[in-house]
């Protein structure tokens, strides 16, 4: 039986609660100083699960433009408010203006595409791959995602 040593994920805080019902499993977060409406990552790994999100402002960090950061901060304005539809799912930010009535609903994820690599991963038995087969493997899934990035 495999049993994994570290999940590592981002924004999923009902994660956090895991630790409180399982015996193996612990929280750990990226240390955060907040500063004149700034954010500063410590570069230190502290017990405990985040005390809140820090999505908007990594992806100010990382160039988003600021018509799409202050859309997320709309979003998660109303999911902070607990807005919710009709079956309980959080709903998608009202805006006010033009881009409103010409937004499809519901919204589409835009970042989901199939990645036919991830067949050829399932299909893998590590427990029955020598070390240089593994390395192979890795070799040509490398190769694969080169040339795929190469297209894009």
């Amino acid at each position: 039986m495999l049993r994994p040593k570290t999940l590592f994920a981002t924004h999923y805080h009902e994660l956090t609660e895991l630790s409180l019902t399982k015996e193996r499993v612990k929280n750990f977060n990226v240390a955060v100083k907040e500063w004149n409406g700034e954010i500063i990552f410590l570069r230190k790994i502290v017990e405990g699960g985040a005390n809140r999100s820090y999505g908007i402002q990594v992806a100010r960090l990382a160039g988003l433009p600021e018509k799409v950061i202050d859309r997320a901060k709309e979003i998660l304005s109303n999911l902070e408010k607990g807005e919710l539809d009709a079956s309980g799912l959080p709903k998608i930010a009202t805006t006010k203006g033009p881009a409103a009535a010409s937004r499809p609903s519901p919204q589409l994820n835009l970042f989901y595409r199939p990645d036919p690599m991830i067949s050829e991963l399932k299909n893998i038995r590590i427990d029955q791959v020598t070390p240089l087969e593994a390395l192979n493997i890795l070799a040509e899934l490398k190769r694969k995602a080169d040339k795929e990035e190469e297209q894009d």
